[in-house]
């Protein structure tokens, strides 16, 4: 892993390696962006690139050191992700424990907190003495969906470095050229924010599965409705997929979407253009209102799930509003 194998985030790779450059890191670091958008990734880079025996601002990836780093037992680097729901401040006081210690022949010491919004007050309180009074020299790295959500204190102590989501056009033609379906790449990008959370996302079993499902709960809602309902009952509530609901939801608001594009007559960004056959006849059906009302029901209803409600009645009430809107 080095900063050239990251695809995108140009900005964030260039205040990086000028850091490195100049001997000018900073003492701590807020990684903040969605999911996927390569934040993992640029803190082992720039481990990688701290440590490297060869190189100046990026990692060679063959070195002791970099191969300490890429089969994480570098001595030096600490690795914090939430136990359980948080980060709690037993794990702070382990890692300051740790960095009481002298550093190896490197001389710096790294630690990286996944999912850093998720510390409890007092682990971010510790954090924040721990970031103000380093024993030693240490670079910190907070990953976070939103780096508004830590503490004002702790966001004041450290520098930002912003991860935007891919160009959802390059998403795809990446993904076509890496041989992965048209039909899955489609929905994959518009659902995430990066490459390999798209990956991911197309390589889970039950993904495909999903599309198949709604497409065929879509249909049949609107074309022979007592059928949909069987089709809940035997695809989704007796499977794996009941505990993607939530995806579902996200699918089938894509399909509304389309929906409307075709009502308007335009086809050059649809998400299930391999479905037109049937779907344009179809679109023209009901106005464009009735689509986008039937896309504010789906959001609406997906925000229940969130606050869990009973998924199996969530989603027969979708398709009943589908029905008789």
């Amino acid at each position: 892993m080095s900063f050239q194998t990251i695809p995108g985030q140009a900005a964030a790779k260039q205040l990086l390696q000028n850091g490195l450059r100049q001997d000018k890191l900073s003492h701590a670091y807020i990684f903040s962006g969605p999911v996927g958008t390569g934040r993992s990734e640029m803190a082992i880079a720039l481990a990688k690139a701290i440590y490297c025996q060869n190189g100046t601002d990026d990692a060679c990836g063959e070195c002791l050191e970099c191969r300490k780093v890429e089969h994480s037992n570098h001595p030096d680097l600490h690795i914090v992700a939430p136990e359980g729901a948080s980060i709690k401040i037993e794990q702070i006081r382990e890692l300051q424990k740790e960095f009481a210690y002298r550093a190896t022949a490197s001389g710096t010491k790294i630690y990286i907190l996944h999912h850093a919004e998720k510390m409890t007050v007092q682990a971010a309180n510790s954090l924040l003495k721990f970031l103000e009074e380093p024993t030693s020299r240490v670079v910190a790295i907070l990953i976070t969906e939103n780096g508004n959500a830590l503490l004002p204190t702790i966001q004041s102590r450290a520098q930002w470095i912003q991860f935007t989501p891919m160009a959802r056009e390059q998403m795809v033609l990446t993904l076509l050229e890496e041989g992965f379906p048209a039909a899955l790449v489609q929905p994959a990008a518009h659902l995430t924010a990066g490459l390999q959370a798209a990956r991911e996302l197309i390589g889970a079993n039950w993904f495909a599965e999903m599309r198949t499902v709604m497409l065929q709960l879509a249909k049949e809602t609107l074309t022979r409705f007592p059928t949909s309902m069987i089709t809940v009952q035997q695809r989704i509530v007796k499977s794996e997929l009941a505990e993607h609901m939530s995806s579902l939801f996200d699918l089938l608001i894509l399909w509304f979407k389309d929906m409307v594009q075709l009502r308007l007559e335009r086809r050059d960004r649809l998400v299930y253009n391999d479905q037109l056959d049937w779907m344009s006849s179809l679109a023209l059906s009901r106005d464009v209102s009735v689509w986008v009302r039937m896309m504010e029901q789906a959001v609406d209803l997906q925000k229940r799930l969130r606050f869990n409600a009973n998924s199996q009645l969530v989603i027969e009430k979708m398709l009943v509003e589908m029905q008789g809107v």
